[in-house]
């Protein structure tokens, strides 16, 4: 597949009027920008007096920082194992670094990127609003004026990597059955591509140059699901069926990147067939639960949040696909990082992060 990624390099050169090559990461400086929701968040509602939305409580984060740390996980998320792979140190959220800088604790904000991922923020504005969350035009909001404060050098910004993984909030609040939308599934997709496109835009404004846009997992298939009242023998179609409506809008518009927005490259991670893939063969990936939450209570796990008065956990986390009532376990993500990190096309496309991470401008 090497050879197939160089060939792809090769065509993005030809469209793009700025050269690039590549380069081994270990003698570059890099960086990652990560933004969406509580599967990148490392921390950002914590440090937000103002959000409900938060897993700055045992057991969380238990199986590798043993402590909580904000992350809605027990353990990494794949802003922190692509980070790990490229050989840099895990970004601090935002808000503890802004923090840090007014109070004079820290100099200056961290070279190696930060994460401003709030969990239960959507790309629509109104998603989780009465929560208290960051959504991701206010999260942009936020890197936009580090740049323009010269917080953040613009040669690092060249240099960095863009994560962006949102949208899964959007879709199951589609189907809250106390809040009956007003738009259909089509037009309220349609509604979350426009903000994504938004997003892009203003990154490669700002001097953004190579993003990795990754797609929504199996969200009708979240233990939560059983709040809903949908099925628990299997996933829920109507929302799997919204998700992949998304996504494929998602992949296309990282295929129109490139002539787009000229010398940007742009990756799609294919997290959604990723995860199908554990489902369908879980003992080939160490799994013996791809179903209930390892953490949690009631039907499927999926009733009562991890750490919650009244909740059980599993014995292994690691046999387990998904940690809480929403999000996967730090097993899971180590897997999906891996694949989005050295995978084939079938993963992660044009090229995979580990090339992406080696394009040099």
């Amino acid at each position: 597949m090497v050879n197939l990624f160089l060939v792809v390099l090769v065509i993005l050169v030809a469209n793009a009027p700025i050269s690039f090559s590549l380069a081994s990461t270990s003698n570059l400086e890099r960086a990652i920008f990560s933004f969406g929701d509580s599967i990148l968040d490392a921390g950002n509602n914590h440090f937000n007096k103002n959000c409900t939305a938060q897993a700055d409580f045992p057991p969380y984060g238990s199986s590798f920082f043993h402590r909580p740390t904000g992350r809605f996980t027990n353990g990494r998320t794949v802003s922190d194992f692509i980070s790990q792979f490229i050989g840099i140190d895990v970004q601090k959220p935002f808000l503890e670094a802004q923090i840090a800088v007014s109070n004079g604790s820290w100099k200056a904000y961290p070279s190696n990127g930060i994460n401003f991922a709030s969990a239960g923020s959507g790309v629509l504005q109104a998603t989780n609003k009465d929560l208290g969350i960051t959504p991701i035009q206010v999260q942009v909001q936020q890197f936009k004026t580090l740049v323009e404060q010269n917080h953040i050098a613009q040669t690092l910004v060249k240099k960095s990597i863009f994560f962006l993984e949102s949208g899964s909030n959007d879709v199951f609040n589609y189907f809250l059955p106390f809040d009956t939308p007003t738009l259909s599934p089509d037009t309220y997709v349609q509604a979350m591509l426009v903000e994504v496109g938004r997003f892009v835009d203003e990154i490669y404004k700002l001097g953004g140059r190579r993003i990795a846009v990754f797609s929504l997992g199996p969200v009708g298939c979240v233990p939560a699901r059983a709040l809903l009242g949908a099925p628990t023998n299997r996933c829920f179609g109507k929302m799997n069926k919204m998700v992949k409506h998304y996504n494929k809008g998602l992949e296309s518009l990282v295929k129109d990147i490139p002539v787009k927005y000229p010398g940007m490259v742009g990756v799609y991670g294919a997290v959604y067939d990723v995860v199908q893939r554990f489902r369908a063969i879980p003992t080939r990936y160490g799994f013996t639960d791809v179903s209930t939450a390892c953490c949690g209570d009631g039907t499927l796990g999926g009733e009562l949040q991890c750490g919650k008065e009244g909740y059980k956990i599993c014995a292994k986390p690691n046999e387990f696909l998904f940690w809480d009532y929403f999000h996967p376990t730090e097993h899971t993500y180590k897997l999906i990082s891996k694949a989005l990190w050295a995978g084939n096309t079938a993963r992660v496309r044009p090229v995979n992060l580990k090339t992406l991470a080696s394009v040099t401008f």
